[in-house]
């Protein structure tokens, strides 16, 4: 804990330098883009909040989908990663029970009473409903919580797939670990956070969501997570260093509405759940996989072809999370990129979300990966990622080709639309020179 003053001399001497190349990147660029965007933060915060406090700084990473695409809902096993585009926050504590929090770029709240940890329903749909609800989470678990003045900067992509939202849970959640429970991370361990995310935003803001945004950005690093249990996920972390390997991970947004596209995401889950219930179970995670082939043709003529194939996705891909995290152990990067490419496959293929049949004529994802592939020629790897239909595609570049694909995606879809990240081996932390 410093003032304002103190921690941005400690940071204009380079005291955080080492922090900062181990969250973003080790670049002298990049080293001293944060040195910047995390003066300027607390400077922003004495303007908000007043000067002299005792200031402690938390972050909280974006999260990618690496494996398991659309196996979550029917209690399979996916793959994600924490990136280096993060919300960091600049918090001090005070003594009125109330969380007073302004995001840079939108609205300040004020006064969320913790004397009031139900739901509120003028707030719901809204951020003063995750924050309450956070503390609500942190509180039914056995922590203690307190008010809090906190300015945040967040440069996680809104709509780009990325989970802004539970970052944003999730740091809050790292703040009341730190603030108000002496960072204990037994009573409020990183994955009990992202289940308090997911039950602020269920319960206070009215989205049914699952676990998976939350558990990656809680975490970081590359993680499994099987939900065959889903209130109780298994999560398995493994550090993944594509810098060493020369490859860039991509991010690429191809510009597409997620407009009139909710009847196809709700289908992907309601033709695997037919297929479940086939067989009288709920998820698929519940039926054996060779029952599934051995009865393909009275499953056929029940839930119809898409089903099934949708349901062969899903038992692929849960399998492929998996290895994927093996690969990752094992540091066989080659593997690792092949196992990209097979499920980059699969969804389109199987699961067909690469666009929507209802708009053929809108196929930016297909684009985009057509577009991938003719630049790489056999090297990295690239799919589509999340709910698919429109959105981004994944890819994992080497970087010597970096300027090529690059200006190859930014060709098609706009300036800018490439983002170039790296995997963040840090999930939701407070930024210390120790960490």
């Amino acid at each position: 804990m410093a003032t304002a003053k103190q921690l941005i001399t400690r940071i204009e001497a380079g005291e955080f330098d080492g922090v900062f190349g181990r969250l973003y990147a080790h670049d002298a660029a990049v080293i001293e883009t944060q040195r910047k965007r995390y003066i300027q933060t607390i400077q922003e915060f004495e303007e908000c909040f007043g000067e002299g406090r005792d200031l402690r700084i938390y972050s909280a990473p974006g999260r990618t989908e690496l494996g398991g695409n659309h196996t979550d809902h029917n209690n399979g096993v996916v793959m994600a990663a924490g990136v280096n585009l993060d919300i960091i926050a600049v918090v001090s504590k005070n003594d009125n029970n109330v969380i007073n929090f302004k995001s840079k770029g939108f609205g300040r709240i004020d006064g969320i009473d913790l004397n009031r940890l139900e739901p509120v329903e003028s707030e719901a749909s809204h951020s003063a409903a995750l924050i309450r609800g956070v503390a609500a989470g942190v509180a039914k678990v056995g922590g203690k919580v307190g008010g809090f003045d906190a300015f945040s900067t967040s440069d996680v992509l809104r709509g780009s797939g990325l989970s802004s939202s539970a970052a944003f849970e999730v740091v809050v959640g790292a703040i009341l670990r730190g603030e108000y429970n002496n960072g204990d991370e037994t009573l409020l361990s990183q994955v009990e956070l992202a289940k308090i995310g997911q039950y602020a935003e269920n319960v206070f803001f009215g989205k049914p969501c699952g676990l998976m945004d939350q558990t990656a950005c809680a975490v970081g690093s590359a993680i499994t997570i099987d939900f065959k249990d889903p209130t109780d996920p298994v999560v398995n972390k493994e550090a993944l260093d594509l810098e060493g390997h020369g490859y860039a991970l991509c991010i690429s947004d191809t510009k597409g509405s997620h407009a009139d596209l909710t009847p196809d995401y709700a289908a992907i889950r309601s033709e695997m759940e037919s297929v479940a219930a086939f067989f009288g179970k709920k998820a698929l995670r519940e039926v054996n996989e060779e029952d599934l082939y051995h009865n393909i043709a009275a499953v056929r003529a029940k839930t119809g072809d898409r089903a099934v194939v949708r349901a062969i996705h899903f038992f692929n891909d849960s399998r492929r999370a998996e290895q994927l995290r093996e690969a990752v152990r094992r540091d066989d990067f080659e593997e690792f990129l092949r196992l990209i490419n097979e499920g980059g496959h699969s969804s389109f293929e199987y699961n067909q979300n690469a666009y929507s049949v209802h708009q053929p004529e809108q196929q930016g994802i297909s684009v985009g990966l057509a577009v991938s592939q003719h630049v790489l020629q056999n090297r990295g790897a690239c799919r589509l990622q999340g709910g698919g239909f429109a959105g981004t595609i994944q890819a994992f570049v080497p970087v010597d080709l970096l300027p090529a694909y690059r200006a190859a995606i930014d060709g098609v879809f706009g300036e800018g639309s490439c983002h170039v990240l790296s995997i963040r081996n840090y999930g939701a932390v407070e930024v210390t020179p120790e960490l």
